[in-house]
């Protein structure tokens, strides 16, 4: 898609436009000129590959991923990008660790002195431990109602209560009051566990909220990230050795351990909600339990690139462009099909990734800043080579000032409005503002807050590790005025979003696709060009590791 000629001159005339006023920025013509090479074609080209049933949905491990990966290499090759993995070569190792619970694990809650052995399965299960293949912990049980300690929104769950050595019991959830993203940040199980394992628990009790709830199968296993020591650097299930078990109980065993507060689980959780701390020493409570782990292990890697910088010292910092390479491979069949393509999630992603470097190949002059394009394994598996390599990258970790992450733009429609997801916490909000006035794109709040979007992609494992990051999503305004292009986005997802109908067949519109990566180069170009680094907000709950 080209950019309109009027983006052409040799300086844009700064003006104000209805973004928020944000103003246009200055865009020399060599940029906008560049920028006009972002082709729909060649993004549908790289999505029809990447998307093809030879690829077998791209698991990882797979040869399909293999033959995925061998294709983005070879893009970014024709597009003058360098190696930037191990080695002095394209990849990153990543070692996945898949890790079962024992079916023998044993579980007894004992309540002012009488002991219950749970049903595992039923009334309780426990996540495996990926590096201790044995573990045990029995100790008394503390209501600690979210497990949340904000300071930011002068809320702490620890505040009343001493867990230190003891199991806390916690909700997932968070108050009404707190914006989107510090919501799904919250209900994380690594930042559960984090903000418990630092008041000095020694295990984690997820309580169900919901009579009609079911126990988490983990018959499928939880997956890991492991590093050459066969230690843990990334887990969705676990935190440290200090968290010895992380287990989950069923609504009628919570609602017997909170009879002692003299409050019902309704009770609790509305109060929770309302942002009223519940907290509470379940005198007479001891939780114990017993279980071993087994492991499967499964070799992937990222795909990473450099575009080296310009600026004697700036070159040194980098700029991370990044998107998940991997999808569901083969599954349960729907209709007939069980190759689960991923178009849209996330071909797409990585074939704008590429339409940047197909960007970058046509601007002489370089940023003063690196950029680093990185294709990561496992997103469907928990945000793992995004974690590993924002916590290991092939760079110095300090050097990566900023992250702008691709995972399903959802290319179904005119792209006329976005959403930031995770810009409102650093300077890059102002950045995004600029970019998409430039294109004539409104940004807009996150449309569907209670999908949790921001912490469910890659950006994420880069705000863990200090590193402002965001995921550009669609907004919801249409051309007919209706601004509900949200409504239909949710019909499309419930028909294609994580089904093997995700194929090049469904619906694209691959000119919103040039131009959603026009906008993510722009992002990306002005970090680049700016001398400052980006920050966090003053205060922001991200703003300390």
């Amino acid at each position: 898609m080209n950019v309109s000629k009027k983006f052409a001159t040799a300086v844009l005339v700064s003006s104000v436009c209805t973004n928020l006023y944000a103003q246009k920025p200055n865009v020399a013509a060599p940029v906008a000129q560049a920028m006009q090479f972002s082709n729909a074609d060649q993004l549908k080209a790289d999505i029809a590959y990447l998307a093809d049933d030879k690829l077998k949905g791209r698991q990882p491990g797979t040869e399909g991923f293999q033959m995925a990966a061998d294709y983005v290499i070879a893009r970014m090759k024709s597009y003058g990008v360098q190696p930037a993995g191990e080695n002095g070569g394209w990849l990153q190792q990543v070692r996945l660790r898949k890790a079962f619970t024992d079916k023998g694990a044993q579980v007894n809650l004992t309540i002012n002195g009488q002991s219950a052995k749970l049903e595992y399965g039923r009334d309780v299960v426990i996540y495996p431990n990926p590096e201790a293949k044995s573990s045990s912990v029995s100790a008394p049980v503390v209501f600690a109602g979210f497990g949340i300690t904000n300071l930011e929104q002068h809320y702490d769950d620890y505040a009343s209560v001493d867990v230190k050595g003891k199991v806390v019991m916690v909700f997932r959830g968070a108050p009404e009051s707190f914006p989107s993203s510090e919501v799904s940040h919250f209900m994380d199980m690594i930042t559960i566990q984090k903000t418990a394992a630092q008041h000095g628990a020694v295990g984690v009790i997820i309580a169900s909220a919901d009579s009609t709830g079911r126990m988490a199968n983990l018959s499928r296993g939880i997956y890991s990230v492991l590093d050459s020591k066969g230690k843990i650097v990334v887990s969705r299930s676990y935190y440290n050795n200090q968290i010895k078990s992380l287990a989950a109980l069923n609504y009628s065993y919570v609602q017997q351990l909170l009879k002692g507060t003299g409050k019902s689980v309704k009770e609790v959780y509305a109060a929770l909600k309302g942002g009223k701390s519940q907290s509470a020493m379940l005198n007479g409570v001891v939780f114990s339990a017993n279980c071993n782990s087994t492991y499967q292990d499964i070799n992937s890697f990222n795909v990473v690139g450099k575009i080296s910088g310009t600026d004697p010292v700036l070159k040194d910092e980098y700029v991370v462009h990044s998107a998940h390479l991997d999808h569901l491979g083969i599954s349960t069949p729907i209709q007939g099909d069980s190759i689960y393509n991923g178009a849209h999630d996330n071909a797409s992603g990585v074939s704008s990734m590429l339409q940047i470097a197909n960007i970058y190949s046509h601007l002489k002059v370089k940023p003063k800043r690196s950029i680093l394009m990185v294709a990561v394994t496992g997103e469907e598996l928990g945000d793992l080579g995004s974690g590993y390599f924002a916590a290991r990258p092939t760079v110095p970790v300090k050097n990566m000032v900023a992250d702008v992450n691709t995972d399903m733009p959802t290319i179904i429609a005119p792209l006329l409005s976005v959403t930031a997801l995770g810009a409102e916490h650093s300077s890059l909000a102002k950045v995004v503002d600029e970019a998409a006035a430039y294109l004539d794109l409104s940004v807009e709040p996150d449309p569907e807050p209670k999908e949790n979007r921001f912490v469910r992609s890659d950006q994420y494992s880069f705000v863990k590790e200090g590193i402002p990051a965001l995921h550009i999503k669609y907004g919801s305004k249409t051309a007919d005025g209706k601004n509900n292009l949200n409504e239909f986005v949710a019909q499309w997802r419930a028909k294609y979003y994580h089904k093997p109908q995700d194929d090049i067949n469904g619906i694209f519109d691959f000119n919103a696709g040039a131009k959603y990566a026009q906008l993510n180069f722009l992002i990306g170009y002005m970090v680049a060009n700016t001398k400052a680094r980006p920050e966090w907000n003053k205060g922001d709950v991200f703003a300390v590791k």
